[in-house]
């Protein structure tokens, strides 16, 4: 089940602050880097389970308060800033949130055996080879 995105957008806070990098002037002047911050343990959006998930999947950019922040700079204005955040934090929520597949354990195949053992048995001649007596 994943979590509505729209009310998570709801309980994120937006902040602007001055960017660095390039803008000249704009950049001494104009707030243009976006931060957003979620609360994981007070979010009404996701459950118990869906908490826990992006805990560990996304605890290098959760803070100890359990407050999740997410910074974009990468664009000249902060109303672009905002929208390359937005699509940034859909996808580490989708991907937090998305479970991974059961690997389903296989046999070896009868080819794989046999080329193993031949790979042994050439190995072990090359080394008795080696150990020769000298002369």
């Amino acid at each position: 089940m994943s979590p509505d995105i729209e009310k998570l957008l709801e309980e994120c806070v937006f902040s602007a602050v001055r960017s660095s990098g390039s803008g000249g002037q704009n950049v001494n002047k104009v707030a243009t880097k976006v931060i957003l911050t979620l609360d994981v343990e007070a979010s009404s959006a996701l459950s118990e389970q869906q908490k826990t998930l992006v805990r560990e999947k996304l605890a290098t950019r959760i803070n100890k308060e359990g407050i999740l922040q997410i910074d974009c700079d990468t664009e000249r204005s902060q109303f672009l800033n905002k929208r390359a955040i937005i699509k940034k934090f859909q996808l580490l929520i989708a991907k937090a949130l998305k479970e991974n597949k059961k690997r389903i354990a296989t046999k070896p195949t009868l080819q794989s055996i046999r080329r193993r053992i031949d790979d042994k048995k050439h190995q072990s001649e090359k080394k008795k080879g080696r150990s020769g007596e000298w002369d």
